[in-house]
């Protein structure tokens, strides 16, 4: 077999992610800056939210975890990728259609289902109207989801990788027209949703078209290879839909408390940056390269290739983690605070980041470990896992409310993932050796937790030292971007010094990536 060049991979696709998120948080300053957190702003988190929300169900969560492993083997026996796929983008596209009508038509009782809480509120009326507009979204993004699929299962990243930056760019740039002429900026945030979908399904369609694909309009077909497709996507379209449930259950929690829906969403938005960057940039390229992997029955491949990532993902996502939890304060300070968003709002909103902060490692070891399953066209026992983690999710968000308000939501996404990991880690062990971390990966480890706590600790003090600056409206981005210099220069230092990176394996990598 061809392997996919892991590394470059995941170099390729945390490059764009990262572009991606940086416009993310540029969008989401602008949007709080001028529409603040009240009703406006709670009624695009939801709107957003719901076809993103189906989007994961029925294209990154059920479709592609059935539909890239398999797509992957036919790919490397060479038998007939091109129709499977074919077939698949017109089953797809049926029900993304039929689904799309409904929801639109049933729109108040999706927003209802979403967050309850905004009956008889204003943010309830202006929910169901950005609904129906931002909904077709799902259909667009859906469809050039299986496009990315396709293009992944053959080791290429760029395309698939850099259809978000479309997204958050012409976002920021309707706000900016809109602000500029005087125009309801609110309503041309909206309708760029949908438009961005459009554009990113063209780009996606194109790219496929130059590796030599050829998907072909057809009418949807229940074949045999479809229904294995189906088979095998039902209990992933579970798994993926209980991960939802656990959204929507703390957005309903949410919704009950004045501005929470807001600040959960803004802290989301930051944990979500090397969430996007390592755990889902290595989950993308892992799939389709432990599935080929697993086709040529290269064992000892999938082994280094699972350690691999778990190792470049862990020695970036732990100080990430560590500096989510020790200084989210100036953080959300200086990427939101500014026009209607309060310091008021950034306390808030850094404490939900600093919950989310401690359940980072396990959002991305989940990404590392799901694929052994997927790989395996194993569908069935991740949902077992995910139902056991919506219970709890949903046990503690709704349990802690009353007493302790509206970060509950935060703490039960946080516990649900460490469990959701264990019960992972766990269930893998029966795949045997091929799905345990290598000696070298359980040597370093260790040293990568103890490297980001010093750094934890130099950060700390840090922050001390520069908080007056970091007051500053002038001086806080200068005095921001000093704080992270020194968090990296002292976690890379220690870590190469205690041997927990070399330095010489992460200058080979972006050379073999270049």
């Amino acid at each position: 077999m061809k392997p996919i060049r892991l590394m470059s991979g995941f170099f390729t696709v945390g490059g764009w992610t990262l572009m991606s998120r940086i416009l993310g948080f540029v969008r989401d300053a602008m949007i709080l800056a001028y529409l603040g957190t009240g009703p406006l702003y709670q009624a695009y988190v939801v709107a957003f939210r719901l076809p993103n929300m189906f989007r994961r169900f029925f294209a990154e969560g059920a479709f592609n975890m059935a539909f890239v492993p398999m797509f992957s083997k036919r790919l490397e026996s060479g038998d007939d990728p091109d129709g499977f796929a074919s077939d698949a983008f017109a089953g797809l596209a049926s029900i993304l259609i039929i689904l799309t009508l409904i929801a639109m038509a049933a729109m108040p009782w999706l927003i209802y289902a979403l967050a309850s809480g905004f009956a008889g509120q204003e943010q309830f009326g202006l929910s169901v109207e950005f609904g129906r507009v931002a909904f077709p979204y799902v259909l667009f993004i859906s469809l050039a989801a299986l496009l990315s699929g396709m293009l992944n299962a053959a080791g290429r990243f760029a395309a698939a990788a850099a259809a978000p930056v479309l997204l958050n760019i012409l976002l920021i740039s309707a706000m900016a027209t809109a602000a500029y002429l005087g125009g309801d900026i609110a309503r041309a945030l909206i309708w760029a949703i949908p438009v961005a979908g459009v554009l990113q399904l063209a780009l996606l369609w194109h790219a496929a078209k130059r590796a030599r694909f050829s998907i072909m309009p057809r009418r949807p077909r229940l074949t045999p290879d479809m229904r294995r497709l189906i088979k095998v996507a039902i209990p992933a379209a579970l798994a993926g839909g209980v991960v939802q449930i656990n959204l929507l259950v703390g957005q309903q929690v949410a919704s009950y408390f004045d501005k929470a829906v807001g600040w959960l969403f803004a802290a989301d938005r930051l944990y979500q940056l090397p969430l996007g960057v390592v755990g889902i940039a290595v989950g993308v390229v892992l799939l389709p390269d432990l599935s080929r992997r697993l086709q040529a029955n290269d064992d000892a491949g999938a082994k280094l290739a699972l350690s691999r990532a778990a190792e470049i993902s862990l020695a970036l996502t732990i100080p990430a983690a560590v500096a989510l939890i020790v200084v989210p304060f100036p953080l959300v300070s200086v990427l939101f605070e500014r026009g209607a968003a309060t310091v008021d709002d950034t306390a808030a909103i850094a404490t939900a980041v600093a919950i989310y902060g401690l359940g980072l490692p396990a959002f991305v070891l989940q990404k590392i470990l799901q694929p052994l399953f997927f790989a395996r066209e194993d569908t069935r026992r991740p949902f077992h896992y995910a139902v056991v983690s919506m219970v709890v999710n949903a046990a503690v968000a709704i349990g802690l409310a009353p007493f302790i308000g509206w970060i509950a939501p935060a703490i039960a996404t946080t516990l649900a993932a460490w469990l959701m990991v264990a019960l992972l880690r766990t269930g893998a062990a029966e795949y045997g050796d091929v799905a345990r971390f290598d000696t070298r990966f359980r040597q370093r480890i260790w040293r990568l937790v103890l490297a980001s706590g010093l750094m934890g600790i130099a950060l700390w003090f840090s922050n001390v030292a520069l908080s007056p600056f970091l007051g500053l409206p002038w001086w806080r981005a200068l005095a921001l971007t000093a704080l992270i210099a020194i968090g990296m220069i002292s976690y890379f230092g220690i870590a190469h010094i205690i041997g927990a990176i070399k330095l010489s394996e992460i200058k080979g990598a972006f050379r073999r990536s270049a």
